[in-house]
């Protein structure tokens, strides 16, 4: 049984290596700036033989510090972190990356048995507000380590105790970089090249790549371990299993300019919408994105169907949360700030028959709060389709819906197994929509265009074989160790 945890750890992972002794730390912070949409809590950066430097907030809002930080840390190898937290509350102890003993780590993933790993390295007086699945991770590493001495040997003892996901950097004290992917290939990984200072660059997106030209070489491999020192670049597989890619990655949480496992984001959203035409023809005046991540999807929804395509929802950058998604922000009253300052376009939406397509609907109060927006600017009628299928069990492999009480499309049902028009009518109900129409996992399989079998929707199914576990369901007060 999976005990409690508190789960909540999509972020973005960089790590750097300079063959040609160059200084990393700008390219470092322009790779998390370009991954910040994998998390807004807190960032950090680390370099060998020092202690982390950590900030809460977004990287950008340190960028009068820049020099100094540069300076500071300059170093031709480097990791950096920016924080989505899954596991462990919010606070700056918790950023990332964490030094145990001689090892800084950074990580993407959940450790979703981080309790049982904390009583094998004696940690009993773990509590999720005063540790992460990462530490907990690190320490149960650097425990091998004494013992095995290899990286490869530990990771591959280490990932046969863990139930999770992880995509991991590490820099150790004699200023080696290591990468690791987990075997299922869960969460994203990639390697690229800055050919001008001969660095080695990785990334959780190939976005980050792109903002300091470098050249992407290759996603990292699931159960590979990158190795890089002044020898140059070495690669080990330590678990070969069968891939579980998460498909909320393609949907939703990865850059529309990255290119995961030699896909286009961009080009799988746009099919994603075709694809939904095909499996729901509406009638409608127009076609309108909620911003931003379902904007391909509706283009090519609209193209398929050939329904104007219009901005009618457009968000407030200016305001204090205008650049942040709300989804990965870790209250509420935060979500529905954001939420809130998504404006609707009166001349856009005015006496028209509405398809709003949004990337999911998780918790179901940004749809009620969206629909109710567009109704009031004088929409005929308003139907949503969704990319994702139906969200009703909880993640434990990296993504933020860990409780299942909160996820609407449980909720509706009330635990009962209902065919998808009924849940999909429910659904419409509670967040006042004419219609609603969730895609399924054929449909976007084929829009990604991996095999099924190798995309995870256990958030979906409720199936929790890829991660081999039989959870145990808590509420988020506990999952999370909130005080409010």
């Amino acid at each position: 049984m999976l005990e409690g945890l508190d789960a909540r750890e999509n972020c973005g992972v960089v790590a750097a290596y300079s063959l040609a002794n160059h200084n990393v730390i700008p390219i470092v912070l322009d790779c998390l700036r370009a991954l910040q949409h994998r998390g807004q809590e807190a960032w950090g950066i680390a370099v060998a033989r020092k202690m982390p430097y950590k900030r809460y907030g977004l990287v950008s809002q340190a960028v009068d510090k820049f020099n100094t930080i540069i300076e500071k840390y300059s170093a031709n190898a480097a990791i950096g972190h920016v924080r989505y937290s899954t596991v462990g509350k919010s606070n700056l102890k918790n950023a990332q990356p964490l030094r145990v003993k001689d090892i800084c780590i950074a990580h993407n993933g959940t450790i979703s048995n981080f309790e049982e790993l904390a009583n094998i390295t004696g940690l009993c007086s773990f509590t999720p507000s005063s540790m992460s699945d990462t530490l907990i991770a690190a320490k149960r590493l650097v425990d091998i380590l004494n013992v095995k001495k290899d990286m490869v040997e530990a990771l591959s003892i280490l990932r046969r105790e863990i139930v999770g996901s992880f995509a991991f950097t590490f820099i150790t004290k004699d200023n080696t970089v290591y990468a690791a992917r987990d075997p299922k290939g869960f969460r994203p990984l990639v390697l690229g090249y800055h050919k001008d200072t001969s660095t080695y660059i990785i990334a959780s997106e190939s976005c980050a790549l792109d903002v300091v030209d470098a050249e992407l070489i290759r996603d990292v491999e699931p159960g590979e371990l990158i190795s890089i020192d002044e020898k140059g670049l070495r690669s080990d597989i330590f678990a070969k299993e069968k891939h579980a890619h998460c498909a909320f990655e393609y949907t939703y949480f990865a850059h529309p300019s990255s290119i995961m496992e030699g896909i286009s984001i961009y080009n799988a959203r746009k099919r994603i919408g075709k694809n939904l035409a095909r499996k729901f023809a509406l009638d409608a005046d127009i076609v309108i994105p909620v911003p931003d991540s379902a904007r391909p999807a509706a283009l090519g929804y609209a193209e398929e169907m050939g329904i104007p395509f219009e901005e009618g929802l457009m968000k407030d950058r200016y305001s204090r949360k205008g650049p942040i998604r709300s989804f990965i922000e870790p209250y509420q009253h935060d979500r529905l700030e954001i939420v809130r300052r998504i404006i609707p376009i009166r001349s856009v939406i005015e006496g028209k028959d509405v398809i709003v397509i949004d990337d999911s609907i998780v918790r179901g109060t940004s749809s009620l709060s969206i629909i109710k927006a567009i109704r009031n600017s004088g929409a005929k009628s308003v139907k949503m389709l969704v990319c994702y299928p139906a969200i009703r069990f909880p993640c434990y492999a990296g993504i933020d819906f860990p409780s299942q009480d909160e996820l609407i499309a449980y909720a509706v049902t009330k635990g009962k197994d209902l065919t998808s028009n009924d849940l999909a009518r429910l659904v419409a109900s509670a967040i006042d929509a004419d219609f609603v129409g969730y895609n399924d996992m054929d449909n976007l399989a084929d829009a990604i265009g991996l095999p099924k079998e190798e995309l995870c929707f256990t958030c979906h199914t409720g199936n929790y074989e890829n991660l081999g576990i039989k959870p145990l369901f808590r509420s988020r007060e506990q999952l999370k160790g909130m005080d409010r």
